[in-house]
Order: structure tokens, then C-alpha cells, then sequence
């Protein structure tokens, strides 16, 4: 009978079974760990909060405008006025006023003696035509009539009609910056012409806040602003001729006495600059009185 042989089976030593589950287990653990690294999304970082000298600005154009300054006025002299006189434009040059009457059949452009009232030259407007504003450019005066889109340029010292000239729109008010013409429409709008070729260069817009101020009536140019009559009002509007913005309100009611109001007179239109002594004028449409007036800010 065959004797079986007998196996023996070698213990393996408890140490190396150890190592064997603890490297397996180390394996484990990084395969998990490299599979949270890849799949785990990205965390934002958290900035930390702006010191007060790294605080963004805001930019120019979106700055918060001045408020728009209100005035009232004091009377520093009154003059006499032509009560005949629809006026609708008014310049002071050399020591007299220039004016530009409306009404069909009585518009006309005059030289007027500050201190009499007095008319020492006249050129009357075809009786078709309804006279508008003035200005003075060079030795030539422009006027503007009001639906006849027809405007004329004289000799300054003649009164001598040298040309006439068209516009699309109706004739309101005219001064000058010294470079450009800006005139008004009676809308919201100012243009800007071309003193030489009488062509719009541009316009703009204006606005008290977000509102338009329409009706913009007879116009002046002082330091830098346009001073605009708003037909129907006792009020002036001071305007920054490059946005539009209304910068300041000038209110001149009550400037008429009772007995100036005796008779009939029509609305406040009318504003002159003596820029050499620094006088402001103001009248209105058969007023009386030429009124020369500070402002006093309210």
C-alpha cells in the first residue's frame, strides 16, 4: 500500500499579511483620493473686501450734476421803451440797442438811444414777413423771421440789405458764441450754424433734469452760457450750450408796475449784454421799460 505524502503548508507570517492589507488599503485610499481631485469642482476664491483706496469710481459722464441754481433779481435801472415795439430780439453794441420788432406789417429792425427810447434808424420788413431775433456779427446784423424760413443779413451801419438766406425750420431766437450762430425754434432745441455759410453744424437738446424745455424763445450769450426767454413765462433759462443741461432758472415776475400793465403788454422776451461794464437788460413785447437787472440767487 502506497504511503501518502504529506504537505506541509508554510504559515505565512502575521506581519506580511499585515503589510499586504495595509498597502492595498493605502492603494484604495489614493485612487479615491485622486478621483475627488479630478471630478470635485473647482472652488471660486474668496476675494478679500475692497480697502477704501482701491474703491472704483464712477465714471465722469454718469457724476451726479450740480443742482440747478434758482435766481430772483434787483432792479438797478429802468430806461424807456417804445410800448409800440413787439420786441423780439434785443442787443447792446457801441453804446445803443439794437432791436428786432415782429408783428405782420410792423416788424422792423432799429438803433435805440438807451437813455430816450429814442428810434434813430429803422429798416422795416416787408409786410409778409414777422419779424424775429437779432444778432450782430461783424459789421453785419442777421434777423430771423418766424414761419417764412427766410432770414436777412445787413450792413450793421447802413442798415443796408445785403443778402437773404433759407433755413427748414420756423425763426425764433439768434445770438453767438464768437464762433458759431445758435438759434432757437421755439422747440427744445438749439442749433448751431455756420456764421458764414448760415448751415447747421450741429444741435443739442435741452433739458432741465429729464425734461425738455420747449418754446425756447429770444437768446443771448453770456460768459460762456445761453441765456434763453421761454415764451409764455416770467422765467429765463441759463444753458450750458455744450450738453443742453439747464444750469440755472431765472425768475423776473413782477417786473411791471400796475400802471406799467395799465395798458396792453405781451410776454417778457428780450435780453441784452453790455459785456464792457457788465450790464444785463431785460423787456418784453410792447413793454414800456427796458429793465437793467442783477441777479440775486435765492
Amino acid at each position: 500500500m502506497a504511503r501518502r505524502r504529506r504537505v506541509v503548508k508554510k504559515k505565512t507570517p502575521a506581519w506580511s499579511r499585515w503589510a499586504l492589507i495595509g498597502g492595498a488599503v493605502f492603494v484604495l485610499a489614493g485612487i479615491i483620493l485622486l478621483a475627488k481631485q479630478q471630478f470635485a469642482p473647482v472652488p471660486t476664491p474668496t476675494l478679500p473686501p475692497p480697502t477704501a483706496t482701491a474703491t472704483a469710481q464712477p465714471p465722469a459722464d454718469t457724476a451726479t450734476p450740480a443742482p440747478v441754481e434758482q435766481f430772483g433779481y434787483r432792479v438797478k435801472n429802468v430806461l424807456p421803451h417804445d410800448r409800440g415795439a413787439f420786441t423780439q430780439g434785443l442787443v447792446f453794441q457801441d453804446g445803443v440797442f439794437y432791436e428786432g420788432t415782429g408783428l405782420y406789417g410792423r416788424s422792423s429792425l432799429r438803433k435805440v438811444t438807451p437813455e430816450t427810447g429814442a428810434v434813430i434808424q429803422q429798416q422795416n420788413l416787408p409786410p409778409t414777413f414777422f419779424g424775429e431775433g437779432i444778432t450782430i456779427w461783424g459789421d453785419e446784423i442777421i434777423q430771423l423771421t418766424w414761419k417764412s424760413r427766410r432770414g436777412f443779413v445787413y450792413d450793421k451801419n447802413t442798415f443796408k440789405l445785403k443778402r437773404e438766406f433759407n433755413y427748414p425750420t420756423e425763426g425764433w431766437g439768434i445770438t453767438h458764441d464768437g464762433t458759431r450762430l445758435i438759434m432757437s425754434d421755439g422747440t427744445a432745441n438749439l442749433y448751431f450754424w455756420n456764421p458764414e455759410t448760415l448751415e447747421e453744424i450741429g444741435r443739442v437738446e435741452v433739458r432741465d433734469g429729464d425734461t425738455p424745455i420747449v418754446r425756447l424763445n429770444e437768446l443771448e450769450y453770456i460768459d460762456g452760457a445761453v441765456y434763453a426767454n421761454v415764451w409764455q413765462t416770467n422765467r429765463i433759462a441759463r444753458i450750458d450750450p455744450d450738453s443742453g443741461r439747464v444750469t440755472a432758472w431765472i425768475d423776473l415776475s413782477g417786473l411791471l408796475s400796475p400802471e406799467d400793465l395799465a395798458q396792453p403788454v405781451d410776454v417778457l422776451n428780450g435780453i441784452a449784454f453790455d459785456a464792457e461794464s457788465n450790464r444785463l437788460f431785460v423787456t418784453g413785447k410792447l413793454w414800456p421799460k427796458i429793465f437793467e437787472i442783477e441777479l440775486v440767487q435765492k
